[in-house]
């Protein structure tokens, strides 16, 4: 009888003490609203989860975009006999602004037949910024590959260099816009027109030739002056490899720019946003706020974009050169999980870099990560927008953009740890293997594999 109650006894004393056991070594929830707060993602244990599986690169693709046959290999429709004026594209903002301007501004050219003037970068204060297009652009060879694309010239003849040119502003036209109906007039008129081109265009009403134009003088006519493309290739070479070209954005304006609210960032960051919000840039709050992040407008803080990192098998010891401007935050979040971090700043000599305006800074960023062994982007802007199409234009396709809005919504359902790792993972595999945000339709076509 002693026996038979005493097993029953040990059997329980066993699976209470195994119970306990579990419980004390689990770890514990990691966060509750990760795109929200830096410090709860520093509690997970990232750096296991993703061990075992294959990174994002292996992955086969379905589509890949190419350069279309028709712009390579088409016969170029031959250039009118007599032009019908002069347009100077006006470019304004940061260097990849104004580099898509320009490469519309060169469409719109041959689109209203006329000669393109070499543009004037025109940049505010904020930018501290001083250097035009031949300062960082080769004009010889833009001009040598434009032949027969559309008429380029240095220098205006004599009877027009000496006026001002009739200033057409597009850049805040809604909706639809059509360069035949509402801007031929002026150039026909006045002969001589600065445009600031429309975010908003009607292209698919743009004959081959304009198009051609357009892609050739955005992808095959614009490169670095010498001194620059050689600068860049002595920052290139003392970049360990392979390596992956990270461009993160969460500079104090982006994020004042964005309306997002956070917790948990540095009293040093939440100066440096509430500095650059002003009056007209106050965060949203409550379900406004929300429903903002949901839609994936809040940028990546460097913590959250290595947990994604992890999420798609990067490995913690990928060499990452940082392309980023200058102020960036929060940085730790990174550096803390990706110790093989290199910036330009830390590569260049110093006198070299002090010497450096925003565009050549800029133009090193761009150079280097269309050379990379793979590029990641945590927003969706006109650099990565160019970047990602030049790689495609290279035949270079290990390159992804972080779901900002994935990421949002999945830590907004409550997925954390193992499940939004698997959720990521499966969400950036798709934009992957489909090729999603590759290249701009333009000027490439869809290659299925």
């Amino acid at each position: 009888m002693i026996m038979v109650s005493v097993k029953p006894l040990f059997v329980l004393i066993s699976t209470l003490s195994l119970f306990l056991a579990i419980v004390l070594l689990s770890p514990s929830r990691p966060f509750s609203q990760p795109s929200q707060s830096v410090n709860s993602l520093n509690m997970l244990p990232i750096r296991s989860l993703s061990r075992g599986k294959s990174d994002i690169w292996s992955v086969k693709r379905i589509v890949e975009w190419r350069p279309c046959k028709w712009w390579l290999q088409s016969h170029l429709t031959p250039l009118p006999a007599k032009s019908n004026g002069y347009i100077r594209v006006n470019c304004y903002g940061g260097l990849n602004q104004m580099r898509r301007d320009f490469c519309d501004g060169v469409g719109i050219a041959r689109l209203l037949n006329a000669t393109l003037v070499l543009p004037k970068f025109e940049v505010a204060a904020y930018w501290n910024e001083s250097s035009g297009f031949a300062d960082v652009f080769d004009v010889n060879y833009f001009i040598k590959q434009m032949s027969g694309f559309v008429k380029v010239v240095r220098e205006l003849p004599p009877e027009i260099s000496s006026k001002e040119p009739f200033r057409v502003d597009c850049s805040k036209r809604k909706g639809q816009f059509d360069y035949i109906e509402s801007v031929l007039p002026s150039l026909l008129k006045h002969h001589y027109i600065s445009i600031t081109p429309a975010m908003s265009q009607r292209r698919d009403r743009y004959p081959q030739y304009a198009k051609a134009a357009l892609c050739q003088g955005c992808y095959s006519a614009l490169r670095l002056t010498k001194s620059l493309e050689k600068k860049a290739n002595e920052l290139l070479e003392a970049i360990p490899k392979p390596f992956l070209a990270l461009h993160l954005r969460f500079e104090p304006d982006m994020v004042a720019y964005s309306q997002c609210q956070y917790s948990g960032l540095s009293p040093t960051s939440i100066e440096a946003i509430e500095a650059a919000r002003g009056d007209d840039r106050k965060p949203w709050t409550g379900e406004a706020a929300r429903i903002w992040r949901k839609r994936g407008k809040c940028p990546l803080i460097p913590n959250e974009t290595a947990f994604i990192l992890q999420a798609i098998s990067v490995p913690t010891n990928t060499n990452i050169y940082l392309a980023a401007g200058d102020g960036l935050m929060e940085i730790e979040g990174l550096t803390s999980i990706y110790t093989n971090v290199v910036t330009k700043s830390a590569l260049l000599s110093g006198e070299d870099f002090k010497s450096m305006h925003g565009n050549t800074k800029a133009a090193l960023d761009y150079y280097v990560s269309i050379n990379s062994d793979s590029y990641v982007a945590t927003y969706f802007g006109n650099m990565d927008k160019m970047v990602a199409a030049m790689r495609a234009f290279k035949g270079l396709y290990k390159t992804l953009f972080l779901s900002r809005r994935a990421f949002s919504e999945f830590t907004s359902e409550g997925l954390e740890g193992k499940q939004l790792m698997k959720a990521l993972w499966k969400v950036h595999k798709e934009d992957f293997v489909m090729g999603r945000g590759s290249a701009l339709p333009d000027c490439f076509c869809e290659f299925k594999l």
